[in-house]
């Protein structure tokens, strides 16, 4: 029996450490070890970059924070206990630097209030269902021999990343955080100060609109 796929976990983050990796690559910090550093910057940089860039919507602020963050993360190494992941902790620092500098120069918008614009409008078009709310024009049945093979083709990564890249904010945010970087649910409300049923709700308005448009892609919607 085929399980469904979710589209937009195609191209994800490197798998979390383990909890013995982690400690030995926190060792290898403390230490001062640059190549243990750089190790830390490849795996999460990209993905705090685009957290920023959520957060303050301008990439030259996002790429500033991100520095700042690193720094923060240096000298703060000692200070960590390890009661989170190395990465929920870096998450963590630069959300908090975000909100000071969003705070500080007012540019932006609480994202909160963009999760609850988003929520108010439709994850599926209307149209696709009759006035008994029946699917007229139901989701084509994927398999794992069927989508998540030629989800590998470069055509159809691109038509994902292409859907992610034109959802609203806080579904773009929430979908990115949860299927490509690999947060779960309760860093994603932390880190975006948003509710569970706003993060779940978000997610699942995403993840619909990136199927349909994987569908359109791939032949399936009628």
């Amino acid at each position: 029996m085929s399980r469904p796929v979710q589209p937009a976990q195609v191209a994800t983050s490197a798998a979390p450490l383990s909890r013995a990796d982690e400690d030995a690559l926190l060792f290898r910090l403390r230490a001062g070890d640059r190549a243990a550093f750089a190790a830390l910057v490849q795996r999460h940089g990209g993905a705090m970059v685009r957290f920023a860039r959520f957060l303050t919507k301008s990439s030259s602020m996002a790429e500033d924070l991100v520095q700042e963050t690193w720094v923060a993360a240096l000298e703060g190494l000692e200070g960590f206990e390890g009661r989170s992941s190395l990465r929920t902790w870096l998450f963590r620092i630069l959300a908090n630097k975000a909100r000071t500098r969003i705070a500080r120069d007012r540019r932006s918008l609480p994202f909160s209030s963009l999760a609850q614009r988003d929520e108010e409008e439709p994850a599926i078009d209307p149209d696709r269902f009759d006035q008994t709310g029946s699917w007229k024009d139901p989701p084509g049945i994927w398999s794992e021999d069927n989508p998540e093979r030629l989800a590998q083709g470069l055509e159809t990564r691109a038509a994902i990343e292409a859907a992610i890249a034109g959802l609203p904010e806080a579904q773009r945010a929430v979908i990115t955080l949860r299927d490509i970087d690999g947060l779960d649910a309760d860093e994603i409300c932390n880190l975006l100060a948003i509710t569970v049923t706003n993060q779940r709700v978000l997610l699942h308005r995403a993840r619909a609109r990136v199927r349909q448009a994987l569908e359109r892609h791939l032949g399936g919607a009628r």
